[in-house]
């Protein structure tokens, strides 16, 4: 969703912090491994390009704007919930980066909500079409 906007080192930090979201809470799921192979496609980033852990410390400085900043948390949520769950491990995880971006609860929140609306949305579409 609107990864397109980040630049290279955007995408690829992008990847890695979606990895350490599917890896924090020690289960791979299916879902959540589809849906980072997805980002990949939507972003153009070489399936060359090996995904690997990130520390948090400097983010920040990689994703300066707040749109940017947005996009990301956007995404990382969307990928919380693909296995069904919003797990606690990944909800630490994301509520780090959360203030890393200086995001403020209350608009956390509300992008959450935007997100579970959607994904209900996108479910009830691909239920209307038969392809779930």
């Amino acid at each position: 969703m609107w990864l397109s906007h980040l630049t290279g080192e955007q995408k690829e930090t992008m990847l890695r912090l979606a990895h350490n979201v599917i890896v924090s809470d020690g289960l791979l799921d299916p879902n959540e491994e589809g849906m980072l192979e997805a980002f990949r496609r939507e972003m153009g980033v070489s399936s060359d390009f090996q995904i690997e852990y990130l520390e948090l410390a400097g983010i920040e400085a990689v994703f300066s704007e707040r749109k940017e900043r947005l996009i990301v948390l956007m995404n990382l949520c969307k990928l919380s919930y693909a296995d069904g769950a919003f797990e606690i491990e990944e909800e630490c995880l994301i509520n780090e980066i959360r203030k890393a971006f200086d995001v403020s609860e209350a608009q956390f929140v509300m992008l959450q909500g935007w997100i579970k609306r959607m994904m209900s949305l996108e479910a009830e579409g691909a239920a209307l079409l038969e392809l779930s």
